[in-house]
């Protein structure tokens, strides 16, 4: 009886311990996060809500470098009241890995939820891609496979350590799931129905001025590949009306982002609007581009599916309704 006890008062504790930190944020325009740091964001709809995943960015005043070890996931009902929930995954959940909690993506299928991160390998040179699993979208997530999905031995068309990040997915209209990643080079590669190995070569992406960020979405037919473009970064776009391409640059979507190099998005739907969420240095009063922050803004289509140039506001978005 007593061991019964003490492990619920344990869990109990775990419990509120774990409520206490899902402290409720109402963002009063952009960026939308300012108690910390957020940075390459990525979200999915799920229910009635919109999962947000940011990385963390920590680096000390005065060091201007990219320090990040953990991502953060936030939930919203309508894009202004976000609540911040648990940390659900850190470098130390993949013991195979080192450090860096770079970008990342959440994607659900048949009812568990995968997140590809890019991250240091510990035994392979350069940066590799990660994924870990969950049974719900705030997590705990944890290392899939026990091993990197995609190494920087994989990938030889660039001779940097750093061309296999960034990693974006989506399973097409048919239930084929695709991968796509890369910095210098766009990469992508089919993967098999169980989210957690590929199905097929690495493949590469034809598109222009390519630096790294690519974000993979479908609308009415057409894909569409966004991406960082020069440094500092743009977001600019492609469209075709194959996954396999070929893809027809269609130009800017965001231009450079205020005190940030890096530029970073994700677009999703939500309650009968385009959203077109994305990082800048606007809270940042340490110096260097190393401390982003989350924004988000409305993103709308043209009649022939091309996009409208996004509009940078420090107002933000409405509440969804």
């Amino acid at each position: 009886m007593k061991k019964i006890f003490l492990s619920l008062l344990g869990f109990s504790i775990s419990f509120l311990a774990a409520k206490a930190q899902e402290k409720i944020i109402v963002s009063k325009g952009n960026p939308i996060i300012t108690d910390k740091y957020t940075a390459d964001p990525a979200a999915f709809v799920y229910g009635d809500s919109v999962y947000l995943y940011t990385g963390h960015d920590v680096a000390p005043k005065g060091k201007e470098r990219y320090e990040m070890h953990e991502w953060l996931c936030y939930s919203s009902a309508d894009m202004v009241t976000w609540k911040e929930h648990p940390s659900p995954l850190n470098v130390k959940s993949f013991a195979w890995a080192s450090d860096d909690a770079w970008a990342s993506q959440v994607i659900e299928r048949d009812g568990k939820f995968y997140w590809y991160v890019a991250i240091q390998h510990g035994s392979i040179h350069g940066k590799s891609i990660g994924v870990a699993v969950a049974d719900n979208p705030r997590g705990p997530f944890k290392d899939a496979i026990g091993k990197a999905l995609i190494t920087n031995d994989m990938t030889t068309d660039v001779k940097i350590s750093w061309d296999d990040i960034d990693p974006t997915v989506i399973i097409d209209d048919d239930g084929q799931a695709y991968l796509f990643w890369g910095n210098q080079r766009c990469y992508y590669a089919k993967l098999k129905k169980n989210m957690v190995e590929l199905d097929g070569p690495v493949q590469k992406v034809e598109v222009p001025e390519f630096t790294e960020a690519p974000w993979i979405h479908k609308r009415k037919k057409w894909y569409y590949l966004s991406y960082a473009s020069g440094f500092p970064e743009k977001i600019v776009y492609a469209m075709s009306r194959n996954i396999n391409g070929p893809w027809e640059y269609k130009g800017i979507l965001n231009e450079i982002a205020g005190n940030s190099n890096t530029n970073h998005q994700a677009i999703i739907d939500f309650k009968g609007k385009s959203y077109f969420i994305y990082h800048n240095g606007a809270i940042n009063t340490d110096g260097g581009s190393f401390r982003r922050s989350v924004c988000i803004d409305y993103l709308n289509y043209n009649s022939d599916g091309t996009i409208k140039r996004i509009v940078m506001t420090s107002e933000g978005v409405k509440k969804a309704k």
